[in-house]
């Protein structure tokens, strides 16, 4: 045998040797490999971080895409793709852009890509025209510096940006994605079931109605809190199912947890229920637009139209007893789509405007002209806010007793969303919990009259107030408080007058959790893998 083989042998066998005097072998990746799987009752709408606004998906899409200025735990604001801003005019924000930031494909950052992003989001296909409305220009300064400038001093502006993502530039148009794919309409592009950000997961694989699989971003650039190596979604609508796998140990997490399952998943050996209050109202509204109903038994004329009409279904729905019956007490009646925890809530705005009268309702129906009542159909998810399709058939029963005939056509959000979006409806629910957590959210959403700009995109009835779209633009440019708090409040009342809508209850959060399993809620629903730890 040569000197070389011979000295090779001795060398593999020194190391076979200390191997088995060191123990069993083992691989680092096995060993720290922490999966994590959790279940939501309804799909991700889309995957493109600039089509939707709706908080389920843009929860899910924060994992992959970041903003410029992002929200902790607490919903405090704190650096994202931004380290630092100031304002050099009551106009003008100048913005220090994050270094060494890079994209899941490894291209760099820049100035470039918040530039590609604005002009996205600008588009006539775009969801999140309100998060950059008062924006007239960015400007580049060089690689990682911007000027933000508003066309008004808006005091709010950051609040605003603190869920509008960031998207790669020679990603999207490289793959024909430069365009938003209109989520009204059902269209679709590359950027719909695929998706490249900054963030700390980045996407494996996706089979819509099935599951996405996610692992880490391994050139993230924050301090990595979470030991998940891989993190698998499932939309599972059915409660019964969903509560089934996460008491088997199939799944980590699921929400929410219907009221009447909480009780048992938190007396179920490893499984234990978070509960906090959720900053989001949910609300009836009705076509206040069209001169004709369009789905109903109406022809010729739109019930809807009338005050007394919207002010008999107000006093038709017996909301304490939706609360108490379906919610099982959990939630809070509102008087209006302001959540308690958002700038502009008021005890004394919160009195609602009427109390639950069948009689009185009868009687505001025959002197609009119906007094036999109507047909009228209703929209409603099936797997989007809590109990939400039992809400619906409840208060399809209370509006029978004083003679509106409901027919109810409860759907999943990924269907209805698109439906509603394009105001393809009579009479709907919604929820509202602004991402700002500030009144001028939903007056600009959900009651500003439709627009091109993107005023009204939620307001799915097209309702419309001179005076409501006037003081919201008023709201957007005032930097005094207390002047700002009293243009809210007016608003508001009027609002509430009008019987523009239907508010139901301020929602409440219900996560079944499997022991060993730490995560964090947030009140705005929004749930983040860059904070689970799994035991």
């Amino acid at each position: 045998m040569p000197a070389t083989q011979f000295r090779s042998l001795l060398q593999s066998a020194a190391i076979v040797t200390a191997l088995s005097l060191a123990g069993p072998l083992v691989v680092p990746s096995q060993v720290l490999a922490k999966e994590f799987t959790w279940a939501f009752q309804g799909e991700v709408q889309t995957l493109d971080p600039h089509a939707i606004t709706e908080y389920q998906t843009i929860g899910f899409i924060s994992n992959m895409y970041e903003p410029l200025v992002r929200r902790n735990e607490n919903l405090v604001l704190e650096p994202g793709l931004a380290v630092s801003w100031e304002r050099t005019s009551p106009t003008v924000w100048r913005m220090n852009l994050r270094q060494g930031v890079v994209f899941h494909d490894g291209t760099p950052f820049t100035a470039e890509d918040v530039l590609f992003s604005f002009a996205r989001s600008r588009g006539k296909t775009s969801g999140v025209t309100s998060k950059i409305h008062s924006i007239s220009e960015i400007r580049k300064i060089d690689d990682h510096t911007i000027d933000i400038v508003t066309s008004v001093p808006n005091p709010i502006m950051i609040e605003e940006m603190s869920d509008w993502f960031i998207a790669s530039k020679q990603w999207m148009e490289a793959n024909d994605a430069a365009e938003v794919a209109d989520v009204s309409s059902g269209a679709e592009n590359f950027a719909t079931r695929n998706a490249l950000g900054t963030g700390a997961f980045k996407l494996v694989s996706r089979e819509t109605d099935v599951r996405t699989v996610l692992e880490p971003h391994e050139g993230w650039w924050d301090e990595r809190t979470s030991n998940v190596t891989r993190a698998t979604f499932r939309p599972i609508s059915n409660a019964a199912t969903r509560m089934a796998a996460l008491l088997s140990g199939e799944l980590d997490m699921a929400y929410p947890v219907p009221t009447q399952d909480i009780a048992r998943v938190e007396s179920s050996a490893g499984t234990y229920v978070e509960r906090g209050e959720e900053a989001r109202v949910l609300f009836f509204g009705f076509d206040q637009h069209r001169d004709e109903l369009l789905y109903g038994s109406v022809k010729d004329k739109n019930p809807f139209k009338d005050k007394r009409v919207r002010q008999a279904f107000n006093q038709a729905i017996d909301v304490d007893a939706i609360i108490d019956r379906i919610m099982d007490g959990s939630g809070v009646r509102r008087a209006t789509v302001l959540s308690s925890q958002m700038r502009g809530f008021s005890e004394e705005l919160d009195q609602p405007g009427s109390t639950f009268d069948p009689a009185a309702a009868r009687t505001l129906l025959a002197e609009a002209g119906y007094p036999d009542g109507f047909t009228v159909t209703l929209d409603c998810p099936n797997d989007r806010y809590p109990n939400d399709e039992n809400i619906c058939v409840a208060t399809a029963g209370l509006l029978g007793r004083v003679g509106i005939k409901v027919d109810l056509a409860a759907v999943p959000k990924t269907q209805y969303f698109g439906k509603a979006l394009a105001r393809d409806t009579s009479f709907f629910m919604l929820g509202w919990g602004a991402p700002t957590l500030d009144g001028h959210s939903p007056l600009f959403e959900v009651f500003s009259s439709p627009s091109p700009e993107g005023h009204g995109r939620w307001n799915f009835g097209a309702y419309s107030n001179p005076r409501v779209d006037e003081l919201t633009t008023l709201i957007t440019r005032e930097v005094d408080e207390e002047a700002r708090a009293k243009l809210m409040n007016e608003a508001f009342e009027l609002i509430k007058e009008d019987y523009a809508i239907i508010p139901l209850f301020q929602t409440t959060l219900a996560w079944g959790i499997r022991d060993g399993v730490e995560l964090k809620q947030r009140a705005d629903e929004k749930f983040e893998l860059r904070w689970v730890n799994v035991k």
